[in-house]
């Protein structure tokens, strides 16, 4: 056991506590929803001359589009030759920085529960864990915005990509009048869109809790001294009798 370590599960009664459980599920769904996904949509092409055929679109995490090929090298479709053809757009970075700040904040949550449940009293008689308390959870609030954007908006990148009009953009063969090009199966991207979801709630979390740590902070309690003592100067004398 480690020196100084006292359980104790009462934080977890408190908001301190309970909120940086809830905190450690929402990061666990964050990048547990985005970052193990693979799918795929089928393009059928039919032609007015030649065999109908069909083309795969896979796709995975972390979505580096422009090196997932579409078409084979030298492939013959509708009785033409295409050349390779990869997929359009890389959300690499946007997905993989949500990621990291999901795995991140999953760690944070972990040390604080540990520090909250066995270490408390510890906790409450210092003034710089508080401080740091606060400082990373705020930091953490900030991240969880610009990552959660940053991602929303690769997120839509990639379903430009695989949709049919991205499909055609990216296959020249697609704009020829005797080539009709459609996806005729989608892929089932609700796990993608839930991460985005999760991501923007771990703001709204991230920023309650702030705000119950800074109330743990010397910061908080000096002010509500200042207050009080304010209070006190402020208050009329009694009247002579």
């Amino acid at each position: 056991m480690m020196p100084g370590f006292r359980l104790n599960f009462a934080p977890l009664k408190e908001p301190l506590g309970f909120i940086r459980v809830l905190e450690w599920f929402t990061a666990v769904f964050a990048f547990g929803s985005c970052g193990g996904y693979s799918g795929r949509k089928v393009i059928s092409l039919n032609c007015t001359e030649g065999a109908n055929q069909t083309l795969t679109a896979a796709f995975s995490y972390p979505f580096r589009l422009n090196q997932e090929v579409l078409v084979e090298g030298n492939t013959t479709l509708c009785n033409r030759t295409v050349g390779e053809t990869h997929l359009m757009g890389d959300s690499a970075s946007s997905v993989e920085f949500f990621v990291g700040v999901a795995v991140m904040a999953f760690l944070y949550c972990m040390l604080a529960l540990l520090v909250y449940l066995g270490y408390m009293h510890v906790y409450k008689d210092s003034n710089f864990g508080p401080m740091l308390d606060f400082v990373v959870t705020a930091a953490f609030a900030f991240l969880w915005l610009v990552c959660s954007s940053a991602w929303a908006r690769g997120l839509q990148v990639v379903k430009d990509a695989t949709g049919p009009a991205g499909i055609k953009s990216t296959l020249s063969l697609c704009t020829m009048p005797d080539v009709h090009c459609e996806v005729s199966k989608m892929a089932n991207m609700r796990s993608l869109d839930i991460s985005v979801v999760f991501g923007f709630l771990n703001v709204i979390v991230w920023l309650g809790n702030a705000w119950f740590v800074y109330k743990e902070t010397q910061w908080h309690s000096q002010k509500a001294a200042a207050q009080q003592a304010s209070g006190r100067r402020s208050a009329p004398a009694p009247a002579p009798i």
